[in-house]
């Protein structure tokens, strides 16, 4: 994975880099001369080109200014905006509309409010330029990614050392453009120790890559066989039956040998059945729903012969649904990925998961919320700052916490973040995060542990939305037609 420090992070970074011997004057330079240097292969070249470049009054004004010489030494025409001081709008409007390209050197990541006056009216001017900007587009909440009026719109970011929260989270991703993360010689070799007063205790944050998900996935045994990564799916009710099968059909793309998806009623059964799909038809009532006598007939039977459950797909909310899911999830013996309606009956009753916590298998646990439950498990709905949010649930639940979004967030209790980098908005379509789910028991079952399969779950699942190429169109049916290919792509980057 790849460290991601908060911008308060990064001041500490950019001091103790200072006092072991790199003057800030050369951290300047160098921040500098990476911005002039994206900004010379934006333009294709020098000659003839002009670029207009705003300044505030920090460092990154300070690094715009060192860009701007260099461009100028290069032959390119440069006209500033000193933000902080007057300049003439009308002016500033006539340079913008010829410029080849506009430099934001405003604010950084450290930048919290709204943008106001002529900073706000340069974020307003510049929206129909080709824009690079520096560290962070101005008025984008650095932590989070929020914003809270005017901002700019970047074509390409450069940012120093560390990519910062706000450049993962929305809007701060989309406005940032493609995102450069430049060496200027600020380095550490552990995460750094969050300080925020109050807010919460040391985590680190970091970005899944596809190297991680590699390493979740693992590889087989040469002489293994179905069995070694079972998983077993326990979903569906009346109406719902298509959900436990797009897990298990998630579940078996991403490799595991044996998929038994454990429904209730033989309609259900036959429906889901057929195929690659093993179906069990377990104890349903009348309305169609899993009854408690599920729960033991599958805790009474072979469930230690799978590697991990997937617990919650279309499964419905029925009382004695909710009877067998809190048993399953308090004397399950294996790993658990726990969503959907599940989700919503241990909002109503937490006890089978603080039970689950303190089983001396320490079988491990991931819980996939999106907003909605989230609402229902936490009591609230998140705020901006996902990270913290999603680590307090995880700590709250003593599991690994998936909290689903534009930037998902998986959180584990013991301070360890992912931002998840893949995905597209086509993902909002029914029946995606029931994949979601299946590729993460099928990791699980694999060898991951909860934390490192739900990160790269979300990365696998994001990118094969990508790589199903049917956007708007895409369906979740899509998602998982294309898991071969994406899983290819993964592990054999070289092939075409």
């Amino acid at each position: 994975m790849r460290l991601v420090v908060t911008p308060e992070e990064m001041g500490q970074l950019d001091r103790a880099t200072i006092v072991a011997g790199t003057p800030e004057s050369v951290l300047v330079e160098r921040a500098g001369f990476a911005v002039a240097r994206r900004a010379r292969w934006m333009l294709g070249g020098t000659y003839g080109r002009r670029v207009v470049i705003a300044c505030g009054k920090g460092n990154n004004g300070a690094d715009g200014r060192v860009a701007a010489r260099l461009l100028r030494a290069w032959g390119v025409r440069v006209d500033l905006l000193d933000v902080g001081s007057s300049f003439d709008r009308g002016a500033a409007a006539r340079v913008l509309a010829r410029a080849d390209l506009f430099v934001d050197a405003m604010f950084g990541t450290g930048f919290r409010g709204v943008l106001e006056g002529d900073a706000a009216w340069i974020a307003r001017a510049a929206a129909a330029s080709r824009v690079l900007a520096v560290d962070i587009p101005s008025g984008v909440d650095g932590l989070t990614g929020a914003t809270r009026g005017p901002a700019v719109r970047a074509d390409s970011t450069v940012t120093f050392a560390y990519k910062k929260p706000g450049l993962l989270f929305e809007p701060g991703r989309a406005l940032a453009g493609r995102v450069e993360v430049v060496d200027i010689g600020i380095h550490l070799t552990t995460a750094p120790v969050a300080s925020k007063p109050g807010a919460r205790p040391p985590f680190s944050l970091h970005e899944t890559t596809a190297e991680a998900a590699v390493v979740a996935l693992g590889t087989r045994p040469i002489d293994g066989h179905k069995w070694n990564a079972a998983v077993l799916v326990v979903g569906g009710s009346s109406g719902m039956v298509g959900a436990p099968g797009l897990a298990a059909r998630a579940a078996l793309r991403t490799g595991s040998g044996m998929v038994v998806a454990a429904v209730p009623g033989s309609d259900a059964a036959a429906r889901v059945g057929g195929g690659e799909i093993v179906a069990r038809a377990m104890p349903a009532g009348a309305d169609g729903a899993l009854t408690g006598d599920a729960a033991t007939q599958l805790l009474g039977g072979d469930i230690k012969r799978f590697k991990a459950l997937a617990l919650g797909p279309g499964l419905g909310r029925a009382p004695e649904t909710a009877r067998a899911v809190t048993r399953l999830v308090a004397e399950g013996p294996i790993p658990m990925v726990i969503d959907a309606d599940a989700l919503t009956i241990l909002a109503d009753d937490e006890s089978p998961l603080a039970a689950r916590a303190r089983r001396v298998d320490r079988a491990g646990t991931v819980l996939t919320p999106h907003d909605g439950e989230f609402v229902r498990l936490a009591g609230h709905a998140p705020g901006e700052d996902r990270v913290t949010e999603a680590w307090e649930l995880a700590s709250k639940l003593r599991a690994v916490v998936l909290l689903k979004g534009a930037s998902t967030v998986i959180a584990d209790p013991d301070g360890r973040i992912a931002i998840n980098p893949t995905g597209t908005p086509a993902l909002a379509t029914a029946g995606t995060g029931d994949v979601l789910t299946g590729i993460i028991a099928a990791l699980l079952a694999r060898g991951a542990a909860p934390f490192e399969a739900a990160a790269a779950g979300a990365y696998v699942h994001g990118l094969a939305a990508d790589v199903a190429g049917t956007a708007p169109g895409l369906v979740a049916g899509d998602v998982v037609d294309a898991l071969p290919r994406t899983l290819r792509a993964l592990t054999e980057p070289n092939e075409d």
